[in-house]
């Protein structure tokens, strides 16, 4: 695995200039926060050695390095999720290379599912805390000693640093922000109404199909992390009989999207 991580990091080095000191994962409908990166280098996935393809949607498939706010950064515009049927190594190799590209600090999006019955479609929750409800964790397997420890503790996965910051930024903006515990689970089919229920019983405020297995490398790996969701359907809603559909759920990441990126800019400002 290590030999992998190295092969992808050295031929990304040898494409860009600078170290980028943050990574940010884009979520779905959250593509467009790419664009606004000054100076901009795209490297397509398909280019990098070792790197899976984005399947899904609404993930574009590339990293795009850059200036924003005063700061290196890298933007991964697409994901990978465990239910493309991608091994959890493959899902999580990105962050492993975006930590040997130099990355400390790791912004996280998605697009989620709303379960707090306060929760609107269209809001923005910072998440707090979250819940791992994939099949397998992402560190199963033979620990890689030079990365992180066997057994990394996770009672801080997200920064309260970061949150107290960012709280202050949307306040004195003016964006309403929930804040929330996000479950994550493989997917890829939305949950069922009894589903909903037992996550929300659980202690979730929002659910969906990412997010975990990216926190979980990069706390084992001392990377400190941000991470965001939008509500892009919610549990009960005002029509019981219509479904919710992937276009949807773009649509709604989308209409918010200027809002998080202002809430991430000068978050990373403040770095």
């Amino acid at each position: 695995m290590i030999e992998k991580i190295n092969r992808a990091a050295d031929y990304i080095k040898s494409q860009i200039t600078g170290t980028p000191e943050v990574g940010i994962i884009l979520g779905s409908g959250l593509g467009n926060f790419g664009n606004r990166i000054e100076n901009s280098i795209k490297i397509p996935y398909e280019n990098i050695p070792e790197f899976p393809v984005s399947t899904v949607e609404g993930h574009s498939g590339q990293l795009i390095f850059g200036d924003m706010a005063g700061k290196k950064v890298v933007a991964m515009q697409g994901r990978f999720h465990y239910y493309e049927g991608y091994e959890m190594n493959q899902v999580t190799l990105p962050v492993r290379v975006l930590k040997m590209l130099g990355v400390s600090t790791l912004f996280v999006s998605n697009a989620a599912g709303g379960l707090n019955p306060s929760f609107n479609a269209g809001d923005m929750m910072i998440i707090r805390d979250h819940i791992n409800f994939f099949p397998q964790n992402a560190l199963r397997g033979k620990n890689l000693d030079d990365l992180g420890p066997r057994f990394p503790d996770m009672s801080e996965p997200y920064s309260q640093k970061l949150i107290a910051e960012a709280e202050n930024i949307a306040q004195a903006e003016g964006i309403e922000v929930k804040k929330g515990v996000y479950v994550g689970s493989s997917g890829p089919t939305l949950e069922t109404s009894a589903e909903y229920k037992m996550f929300r019983i659980l202690g979730a405020d929002a659910t969906g199909m990412s997010t975990v297995p990216e926190v979980i490398l990069a706390v084992h790996m001392g990377m400190k992390v941000f991470g965001m969701s939008v509500i892009t359907n919610v549990s009960e809603p005002a029509d019981p009989d219509k479904g919710t559909t992937h276009d949807e759920v773009q649509d709604v990441a989308g209409t918010v999207e200027p809002q998080m990126t202002k809430i991430f800019s000068k978050l990373i400002e403040s770095l």
